[in-house]
């Protein structure tokens, strides 16, 4: 936009000011704003982790094999990651209100066709339209609180916002339980319906439109293919990666696939007027600092939380709704200390809440590491609540710091870029920690079934057993003898702890690295830019 053109529409628009007058009304009220974004992101959230507990009933109920059911958590990964930061150009070019807004209502549709969904094939699909949709509405709620709290506010709504997405995301499993145990299995999605109709109609009354003046008005489409082949490669061999082993020609050739295309991506940008990535955005050090350690935090995070799971219900034999709630302190912590996290880092910066952070991530992850069979609730407590404690000022900080350092016109893109973060460092934390799991298992439950005295396996035996060992299922069937039985699950119990002890172990490690990325972050250079964007 020329100079001119600039000066033209000030005098045509003399109310836009530098920094607004506070809202009146409901309509782009600060916290109404944030309110109604937090019920849609929510709604993504909650579905990232609570159709895991879903998914054995629909499996029975669909007659669905294990692909299939892997394909119903697996799409709607790949379909939310590949989009996240094409989604976010969206909301930079065509208003971020629009994009939520129709993010809510595909999101509210796609669960309740789900619910409908007679075979397996159609939940699938709609899984996909979901992670969709979810990728539209995502880094559009981002856009939204970046435009309308003032700088001074920012941060307190980012730290409920990120609260919100980690209780939703550890409490998944609690609601996901109880729907699924009492309910059916289609409340899991039906629930989605309702919470979308009251999204959109806050959305409607109560979001604002704001765009900046010097917004995208065109679309890199070569880019969007190109990163969008290059996320999906990556993905791809990561959730696969267990199945065909991380040395397989398959695994080695979508990453190399994936290296190959963000390579061509990078040089693609540098020829294009108006590029959906501008690569001068990563010259700020802060700026990829806060993308780095959103990838490690989610990778100890999601990682650490597989496991978790698998360790309250296979190990310590409780149901998915006890699992849940023994998970309540770290939920808790993060509600508690999200808007304390924001607080602080508006009045310290970033730096240092995110170091103190990562260190008690780490410190909870080591601590993680000394679980045993018969470890108490009182201690795993302590640690989960540690762990709450150390995430939520990374959830809120780190967010900042991408989406602050980034141009207001390009705030979509950033909030695609922290969220696509995430989903990388997700599923490279379940990848590489699941990989160490099995390392575990293939090295120690030989040895371990000998030293019980248990009746020797054959080679495909101990494949089968491993297999069940590794999310801490004792491998035998119900006409095993009770003595026997009881062996075969010590053994299975005590080699899955053991993995579980090195995973914890690793993950502690990559905390402990992302706290010294944590040191290269500072407050966002264009975080007053949010508050004072032109608006329409």
């Amino acid at each position: 936009m020329t100079s001119q053109t600039t000066v033209e529409k000030a005098s045509r628009e003399p109310q836009d000011t530098a920094v607004p007058a506070p809202a009146k009304g409901l309509r782009g009220h600060p916290w109404l704003t944030l309110f109604s974004v937090a019920i849609g992101v929510m709604m993504v959230a909650l579905d990232g982790t609570i159709v895991a507990i879903a998914n054995p009933a629909i499996q029975q109920d669909l007659g669905a094999s294990l692909a299939d059911v892997q394909w119903i958590t697996n799409g709607y990964m790949l379909a939310l990651a590949v989009s996240l930061i094409t989604a976010g150009k969206l909301g930079d070019r065509f208003g971020h209100r629009q994009t939520f807004l129709i993010g809510v209502v595909g999101f509210a549709a796609a669960s309740g066709a789900i619910g409908l969904s007679d075979s397996v094939a159609l939940v699938i699909v709609f899984r996909v339209l979901q992670g969709l949709f979810g990728a539209l509405l995502m880094p559009a709620a981002l856009g939204l609180l970046r435009a309308t709290f003032p700088a001074e506010k920012l941060n307190m709504a980012i730290g409920i916002w990120g609260m919100v997405i980690g209780a939703s995301t550890a409490g998944g499993p609690i609601l996901g339980g109880v729907l699924v145990e009492h309910v059916s299995w289609q409340s899991v999605f039906f629930i989605n319906v309702p919470v979308g109709v009251i999204a959109l109609l806050l959305g409607l009354v109560i979001l604002k439109d704001h765009r900046a003046e010097n917004a995208p008005r065109s679309f890199d489409i070569g880019g969007i293919v190109l990163l969008s082949q290059a996320m999906f490669c990556l993905i791809w061999a990561l959730i696969k990666g267990a199945e065909w082993g991380w040395g397989d020609y398959k695994t080695l050739g979508f990453l190399g696939a994936a290296v190959a295309l963000f390579v061509v991506f990078a040089f693609s940008q540098k020829n294009v007027r108006e590029p959906l990535i501008p690569l001068a955005m990563f010259r700020s050090v802060p700026l990829s600092a806060g993308a780095v350690l959103m990838v490690l935090m989610a990778f100890a995070f999601m990682g650490g939380l597989f496991f978790v799971t698998f360790y309250l219900q296979n190990v310590h034999g409780l149901s998915p709704v006890d699992s849940g709630l023994h998970l309540l302190p770290l939920t808790g912590m993060m509600i508690v200390a999200s808007p304390l996290a924001g607080a602080m880092i508006t009045k310290f910066g970033p730096r240092v809440p995110l170091v103190g952070g990562m260190v008690c991530t780490a410190v909870a992850m080591f601590g993680m590491s000394q679980l045993t069979i018969g470890t108490g609730t009182l201690t795993m407590s302590i640690w989960f609540g540690l762990l709450g404690l150390g995430l939520a000022p990374v959830m809120v900080g780190a967010t900042e710091v991408i989406v602050g350092n980034a141009p207001m016109e390009l705030s979509g893109v950033a909030g695609g870029l922290q969220q696509a973060a995430m989903q990388v460092g997700g599923s490279l934390g379940t990848a590489v920690l699941g990989a160490v799991m099995a390392s575990q298992v293939d090295s120690k439950l030989a040895d371990n079934w000998t030293a019980a005295k248990l009746p020797s396996l054959t080679p495909e035996q101990l494949d089968t057993a491993s297999s069940a060992v590794e999310v801490g299922v004792p491998p035998m069937d119900g006409n095993t003898p009770p003595e026997v039985a009881a062996k075969i699950a010590g053994v299975a119990h005590d080699t899955f702890v053991s993995g579980m002890s090195t995973a914890f172990m690793v993950a502690g490690i990559v905390a402990a690295v992302a706290a010294l990325v944590a040191t290269l972050t500072k407050r966002g250079a264009n975080a007053e830019a949010g508050a004072g964007a032109g608006h329409i």
